[in-house]
């Protein structure tokens, strides 16, 4: 087997360059790959493409590569917690594509079970359809998009082992899986790493097969993006 276990973010994502295209897993704050954003911050790669379900707060996540203008364009389905997103937005600073979430899942699963595209109906007769093929199905009107084409994905998971198999906990367990499926090059962190066999194979949500670099992170802060509590009565 091929030695898939890096030291560490910065040796995983290494090779990223100006200009790839980025899956990043993850729902509001929770489950993203926070290793790697740092690293990402860090080696200052530009004019990157970011597939994200949202783009974290100001001074969280991806909201961290926004600040230093890393980022040239956004695909997500929900951006309302970035004041620095909305800013580059509407200065024309920032290119914004909007999905629906349904849809953007079911873009990376296309991905990732080598399908070229989707019908959905999603978005017909909106502006999302403006530009793109619509097909009728049994009297229904369905809108034709494309599965993304990601250079790398990069996912979080709770623990994984040195095979690459992972497995996700609670909510993490969001995007990252479709996502690990889709991208041409896969680097997941993980809070615990252990050697292969010592995961229950029943408990694996992601096949090592789908991951070429893993390690395990630290520092993990797993900030909350809106707190809500309920007064007791």
């Amino acid at each position: 087997m091929i030695n898939k276990v890096v030291s560490g973010a910065e040796e995983a994502i290494k090779d990223i360059k100006d200009g790839d295209t980025l899956m990043l897993g993850g729902f509001g704050l929770c489950g993203i790959p926070e290793n790697c954003i740092t690293a990402l911050v860090k080696k200052g790669v530009k004019e990157l493409t970011c597939i994200s379900n949202n783009a974290g707060v100001d001074d969280f996540g991806i909201g961290l590569m926004l600040q230093q203008r890393q980022v040239k364009k956004m695909i997500s389905s929900y951006v309302g917690e970035n004041a620095e997103f909305e800013r580059q937005l509407l200065s024309g600073e920032l290119e914004v594509e909007l999905i629906p979430q349904g849809t953007l899942a079911t873009r990376c699963m296309a991905a990732g079970y080598g399908m070229p595209a989707i019908f959905t109906p999603a978005g017909v007769g909106t502006e999302v359809a403006e530009g793109k093929e619509v097909r009728n199905f049994n009297g229904k009107d369905y809108l034709m998009e494309y599965a993304f084409d990601a250079d790398f994905a990069i996912v979080k998971a709770w623990k994984g082992d040195t095979a690459g198999n992972l497995i996700y906990r609670s909510t993490s367990r969001n995007f990252n899986p479709v996502m690990a499926m889709a991208g041409k090059i896969t680097i997941a962190e993980v809070e615990e790493l252990v050697e292969a066999g010592e995961l229950d194979p029943d408990q694996v949500h992601t096949p090592g097969v789908f991951v070429h670099r893993i390690f395990q992170g630290a520092n993990y802060e797993k900030r909350i993006e809106q707190r809500t509590v309920r007064t007791r009565g």
